[in-house]
């Protein structure tokens, strides 16, 4: 029923384009970015769009990375019995999450652009490498030409993200019941102790189905970079639409390929949580 629903409601939108705007469907100009053979390489190669969901793709893995580093050591600050780490970690959290995305891309962007990025001079040091070298950045990071915005988007990326991963941290270590901290002082643990041995390894169970669902939260708003140039998906597909006019048939494809990735992860994050669930230590609580 859902799906003859979608099918009708898209039926009626082409229609409605084809005969109120008079736009001209073009989709087998689509193909070419997404594979297209190349002679030269003697055999097929990725189109400007897959090229921009790979960038995508390692953009997400990066600042998932970098965002849980940040995440649970503000985390970890938010429940600590140090007022100045309390504080500290509150007011991360407080104004990151309070601030606009892209007041924060555009804030980091010209920041490490104009006063770090001269300092340590990246991009030279990676010119100066072997082509292999070049090469292996390039498939798991940016080319040397891109590398400083690919890693400025990463950082500003990160301390978004890391904001909403240090509260699913600290909900996670707030909702272990209150008995496992005072059971586990009664046999002498140090609070260090405590959390690492006792309290983390139950709190993780619960923070890692919404760290998936995280993950997911970053592939969307890594978007938010193409204003910064980095060659994401949705760059290249307002390269494309600028270049060929081809509006509705470009954005329906970068849709279909962000839906594609992001409900794949769902999928995968869902038979993560569903393993947790059935495993002992979740069911004997």
């Amino acid at each position: 029923m859902v799906l003859a629903a979608l099918t009708a409601a898209a039926v009626f939108v082409v229609q409605g384009i084809e005969t109120k705007v008079h736009y001209r469907w073009n989709w087998s100009a689509m193909s070419r970015y997404l594979v297209h053979y190349d002679a030269q390489a003697g055999g097929w190669t990725p189109g400007m769009l897959i090229q921009g969901l790979m960038t995508t793709i390692r953009l997400s893995v990066w600042t998932t990375f970098f965002a849980t580093l940040i995440g649970v050591m503000m985390g970890l600050w938010r429940v600590s019995p140090r007022l100045f780490q309390r504080m500290v970690g509150a007011t991360f959290v407080g104004l990151v999450r309070n601030t606009p995305p892209l007041v924060l891309v555009f804030l980091f962007y010209y920041f490490l652009s104009d006063q770090i990025m001269p300092i340590l001079r990246l991009d030279e040091v990676l010119h100066r490498q072997a082509p292999f070298i070049q090469y292996l950045v390039g498939l798991v990071a940016a080319s040397p030409t891109r590398f400083n915005s690919f890693l400025s988007a990463v950082i500003t990326l990160s301390v978004y993200e890391g904001a909403y991963i240090a509260e699913i941290v600290r909900a996670g270590i707030r909702s272990i019941d209150r008995g496992q901290w005072e059971a586990s002082a009664a046999l002498g643990l140090s609070r260090h102790q405590q959390m690492r041995h006792v309290i983390l390894p139950q709190a993780a169970q619960r923070i890692l189905p919404p760290m998936a669902g995280q993950f997911i939260s970053t592939i969307k708003d890594s978007a938010i970079v193409s204003v910064i140039s980095v060659q994401e998906l949705t760059f290249q597909g307002m390269e494309l639409m600028a270049a060929t006019y081809l509006t509705f048939e470009i954005w329906i494809t970068i849709t279909a390929l962000y839906f594609v990735l992001t409900f794949g992860c769902s999928r995968a994050a869902a038979r993560i949580e569903g393993a947790i669930r059935r495993s002992p230590a979740w069911v004997g609580r």
